[in-house]
């Protein structure tokens, strides 16, 4: 049997992106919606998505279920590692002190980077451990929904 890898990428992407938007996360997907989103006044969540099955087994579905929670952040964006270069690459300058890491989560207050999740801090831990790690940076940083 045949798999065209382009295809079956394609389709995996396509599939990655939906869950996350889906979720309720705005899409960015050029350095300039990056500046924009970046430069709002309050909280913003960032997931780093990417194809590997930490994110699609843990990240994502983090990501979806922490949000329903007292405190949350004030946007919800993502970024798409591998995919949509220009912007992550953005994204990440914002990141400072912590290396390139997909998937992973950072939280901004005002356009400063106040935290972030790594991958080694997702990849083999429990999604219950990964949405703690979040929800306590929300009670750290974010107001009451």
């Amino acid at each position: 049997m045949n798999i065209d890898f382009n295809l079956f990428m394609n389709d995996h992407v396509r599939q990655a992106r939906q869950e996350i938007v889906a979720a309720g996360y705005t899409e960015l997907k050029t350095p300039e919606e990056v500046e924009e989103a970046f430069a709002k006044n309050g909280t913003t969540l960032v997931m780093i998505n990417s194809v590997c099955g930490c994110a699609g087994g843990i990240a994502r579905p983090v990501a979806a279920h922490a949000i329903h929670y007292d405190k949350r952040p004030d946007q919800l964006v993502t970024v798409f590692a591998g995919q949509d270069k220009d912007a992550t690459e953005k994204a990440r300058s914002y990141f400072t002190g912590y290396p390139p890491s997909s998937p992973s989560f950072a939280l901004l207050k005002d356009g400063k980077i106040q935290t972030m999740v790594e991958r080694h801090e997702i990849e083999g831990h429990e999604p219950a451990a990964v949405m703690q790690k979040l929800q306590d940076a929300f009670d750290k940083y974010c107001e009451e929904f």
